[in-house]
């Protein structure tokens, strides 16, 4: 069996709204994406780790900390609008024009998933492999209950008829730590989650997304758990 080309793509505007320069805010000593470059480069079975970016701060953070900066992200490609989807499109054409690299698997992971760990991402390349999957991603429990407003009143929405807690079937939330498809998903069919999809589930704690200031805190907190062997 000929070895598929496995890259991985980690999105990192200069821009950010809640939280000024984000993606090269310091954590624990080290710039955020640091974290997430770190844990890919550890991978075995990715053959490359790439960010694509439009600022220089941030493409000369990610060089000095393994990745590769191969390409300056298109201005119409950095807006706040902008859907990751586009993105990772035009860097694996990039790849397939400019350098005759045809990746056949796409991993999405992404600077604010600093918790990350790179088992977790190898377990994820090798369940899509393995298993026959055309996209898996990362996704926790939720055994939430569920209203929506309806005009001045409130429905329930799931469950329909509640049970104790430890019969209830549980729903599936996407936690947003990694993507991952095979490239005809990604450029022919124009999408990341589709055929036959894979969840591999996640600990809460593992998935943590830094959106906002109180978030570093939370990272903050489980990192120094993780370096005292307590998590």
């Amino acid at each position: 069996m000929n070895p598929m080309n496995t890259v991985a793509i980690i999105p990192a505007r200069g821009g950010s709204k809640g939280i000024l320069r984000k993606n090269i805010k310091e954590l624990c000593g080290k710039p955020l994406i640091a974290y997430i470059i770190e844990a890919a480069l550890k991978v075995e079975e990715l053959d490359r780790v790439i960010v694509s970016t439009e600022d220089n701060e941030i493409a000369a953070t990610a060089k000095k900390y393994g990745a590769e900066v191969p390409f300056i992200r298109p201005e119409e490609l950095t807006e706040d609008e902008t859907p990751t989807l586009p993105v990772l499109q035009h860097a694996v054409k990039y790849l397939e024009e400019k350098e005759k690299y045809k990746p056949d698997i796409v991993v999405l992971l992404y600077a604010t998933s600093p918790l990350l760990r790179a088992e977790r991402v190898t377990e994820a390349v090798k369940k899509l492999k393995e298993g026959g999957f055309d996209s898996v991603l990362s996704v926790v429990e939720d055994r939430g209950h569920y209203w929506i407003e309806k005009g001045d009143k409130y429905e329930r929405v799931y469950p329909k008829d509640p049970k104790n807690r430890q019969f209830e079937r549980p729903l599936f939330k996407e936690t947003g730590a990694f993507y991952l498809c095979r490239r005809e998903l990604l450029i022919e069919e124009n999408t990341m989650v589709g055929g036959k999809i894979g969840f591999l589930k996640m600990e809460k704690a593992e998935t943590i997304d830094i959106d906002e200031p109180l978030d570093f805190e939370i990272a903050e907190f489980f990192m120094k758990r993780r370096e005292n062997g307590k998590d």
